[in-house]
């Protein structure tokens, strides 16, 4: 059993660019509430975080970045090239992220939680799990992965890949291997039928409100989470919405559900409106906005951004950040009224929201932003 009262906890594990991020966002369609260790363990050595001061001085300030941060990517040449480099770096973060970890778990309320951790066998998260799930591929497509997808050099990317421990080790270790080599809809299948082994009863999904307007009539509105199945629809409203800047598939859009969740607004049946988000390191992004000129913006947009925040708010989040399409940008009075200020990633005064908007702004768009709580992880100190 693990060490929370109440949580069944899984343990998610796998080898870099094996899809770990894409399955725990799977896990979180079904009903989970999922923490990335990573991406905490890098926000723990931010600017003013606890792990900050602590590097440098183990370290040095040659690592700094001239807007004062630690600059990862000198670290990780470091580290991965020096094991006790690596051993000492983990030495400072692995507590304070154990610490993140906790309050996560704690203040979380699905009864099922999902950590996610390269470092999960090497550390004692190993023992507070009640499952291991662990992905796999072929190491020719990890490298494929870093080298496309997130632009390593082919140096980097095997520096990364033979850093890290064998993958059959963490294989023997696992309760669930997920082979990550072919399509998503493979992918799905196998957490499905993982999922469904664990849990044969089935737990309680993400809540979406149905929002019905009190008079009767074509114009109420209503409002679904969406699902694999409605990715035709999907696709067919953005493709249709955005006016040929971006083309569509069902495909696609099951390739995006591996990475976002989508809120659908109906009026009457008749889907006019949506908004694909996702929640990274405790931020939430709303990269796609969609809605028909037949719905009435001043009623439509804040049902949309309502429900992202109350979703957002299930999963801790600490911010929202939504990044609309021109044609929603001008209704000044409805984002003033639901709370939004238009704003720069650099003036957003936390650095992980900073980066959070840096990542996931699309080029040209504008930003608009919300606090919504301010009890922050891993605060500054």
């Amino acid at each position: 059993m693990s060490n929370w009262q109440g949580k069944t906890v899984i343990g998610l594990t796998g080898n870099i660019a094996t899809g770990k991020s894409v399955v725990r966002r799977m896990l979180e369609h079904l009903g989970a509430y999922t923490i990335d260790a990573d991406a905490l363990a890098h926000r723990v050595i931010a600017k003013g975080a606890p792990g900050y001061q602590p590097v440098l001085d183990k370290f040095g300030k040659w690592l700094l970045d001239p807007d004062g941060q630690i600059n990862r990517t000198r670290l990780g040449r470091l580290v991965f090239t020096d094991p006790q480099a690596l051993a000492q770096l983990e030495d400072i973060i692995h507590p304070l992220v154990a610490q993140a970890i906790d309050l996560l778990v704690r203040r979380s309320t699905q009864p099922v939680v999902v950590i996610e951790a390269i470092k999960l066998l090497e550390t004692d998260l190993r023992n507070k799990c009640d499952s291991i799930w662990v992905t796999e591929a072929d190491p020719k497509v990890q490298l494929e992965r870093l080298t496309h997808k997130r632009g390593m050099t082919p140096e980097d990317a095997l520096q990364r890949i033979h850093a890290q421990s064998a993958q059959q080790e963490k294989i023997k270790a696992a309760t669930v291997v997920l082979k990550n080599d072919g399509t998503i809809e493979d992918l799905w299948k196998q957490v499905d039928a993982a999922w469904k082994r664990l849990f044969p009863t089935p737990q309680p999904e993400p809540t979406a409100r149905t929002l019905t307007q009190p008079e009767a009539g074509p114009e109420a509105f209503a409002l679904q989470r969406g699902k694999p199945r409605d990715a035709q629809k999907i696709a067919e409203l953005i493709t249709r919405l955005s006016r040929g800047r971006r083309t569509m598939t069902p495909d696609d859009v099951m390739d995006a559900f591996g990475d976002k969740a989508f809120i659908l607004l109906y009026m009457g049946d008749e889907l006019v409106g949506l908004a694909g988000w996702q929640v990274e390191n405790l931020v939430a992004r709303t990269t796609d906005l969609y809605l028909d000129p037949k719905a009435p913006a001043a009623r439509a947009l804040p049902l949309l951004l309502s429900e992202i925040e109350r979703a957002s708010g299930e999963l801790q989040c600490e911010a929202s950040l939504i990044f609309p399409p021109i044609e929603l940008v001008g209704f000044d009075t409805v984002w003033k009224q639901t709370g939004y200020e238009r704003r720069t990633p650099e003036s957003l005064g936390v650095q992980a929201w900073t980066d959070a908007a840096l990542e996931s702004m699309p080029k040209g768009s504008a930003l608009f932003f919300k606090q919504l709580r301010a009890d922050r992880v891993l605060r500054p100190i």
